[in-house]
């Protein structure tokens, strides 16, 4: 398990917004994991631990920061419009590490955690699905809604600078 601590902190802080609360959350996930290791037969042990820290920042979030679970309907990134570069072009381009960071930091919970999992800790859609307990189509259409709403953060903050 020591092999995906990384990735497990990685996950938890971008779920808790913070690094604090993530180290606590990992600490219990890893107790939680030991806990019950004999449950993990044959699983891939990498998105098992990440299942469990998914869990275990959800519930202490919902106990603790409700309203960072509610994800606002955004009339912007659903009609239908769209600027003309997606979200890592406008990183690659002009954006500083900073900046992007900082849009990922404005996302819902729910967004946040599939752009984790998909870009920077490179889960398969299929893989991300069995994580987060959702269908695979709801995987693909977080993470399509999750970079619209990145591209919009993103290219609201290079127009104001």
């Amino acid at each position: 398990m020591l092999p995906h601590l990384d990735a497990a902190y990685n996950l938890a802080r971008w779920l808790t917004r913070n690094p604090d609360d993530a180290e606590d959350m990992v600490q219990e996930a890893y107790l939680r994991a030991f806990k019950f290791f004999d449950a993990l037969r044959g699983a891939d042990s990498r998105a098992w631990l990440l299942t469990i820290v998914r869990n275990t920042c959800y519930t202490w979030l919902q106990q603790n920061r409700p309203r960072d679970l509610a994800a606002p309907f955004d009339e912007d990134i659903h009609s239908g419009e769209s600027a003309s570069a997606d979200p890592a072009t406008l990183v690659l381009k002009s954006a500083s590490h900073q900046m992007l960071k900082g849009a990922l930091e404005e996302l819902p919970t729910e967004f946040r955690e599939v752009v984790v999992l998909r870009d920077l800790e490179g889960f398969s859609y299929k893989e991300i699905a069995e994580i987060a307990k959702i269908p695979p189509g709801t995987v693909m259409s977080r993470l399509a809604r999750a970079r619209e709403r990145l591209k919009q953060l993103l290219c609201n903050r290079l127009k104001e600078s």
